[in-house]
């Protein structure tokens, strides 16, 4: 009986702790490798950046305007915005109505008495 004991509680164990962690592990690695130019990220450290470029280990990120700094792929915590490769197709210009009558620039604005 106690054996049993001792299994069920390492089967626990590995369902409740061990596969879980194994899981956000691979999703973090996934993530990661998925980095490209323009991905707005955040670190570990909670520094807010967008990718310029993407080395084997290192990320280089734009943190302001200008200035560059170089950080290990581990060290991205999340990407808040990904990238796309295709373009956006561009929002269609609303119609403006023609009216035959000509618009005067001029507001009369008189105060009656």
């Amino acid at each position: 009986m106690p054996l049993v004991l001792i299994v069920l509680l390492f089967a626990v164990m590995y369902f409740m702790m061990i596969r879980p962690q194994q899981k956000r592990r691979r999703e973090a690695q996934a993530m990661q490798s998925s980095l490209g130019p323009g991905d707005e990220i955040v670190t570990i450290g909670g520094l807010h950046a967008t990718v310029v470029s993407v080395d084997d280990d290192v990320v280089t990120v734009e943190i302001s305007p200008g200035v560059h700094a170089r950080f290990a792929r581990p060290a991205i915590a999340r990407v808040l915005t990904q990238n796309s490769v295709e373009e956006p197709e561009p929002e269609p210009e609303p119609e403006v109505p023609v009216s035959d009558e000509p618009v005067s620039p001029v507001v009369e604005t008189r105060k009656n008495d």
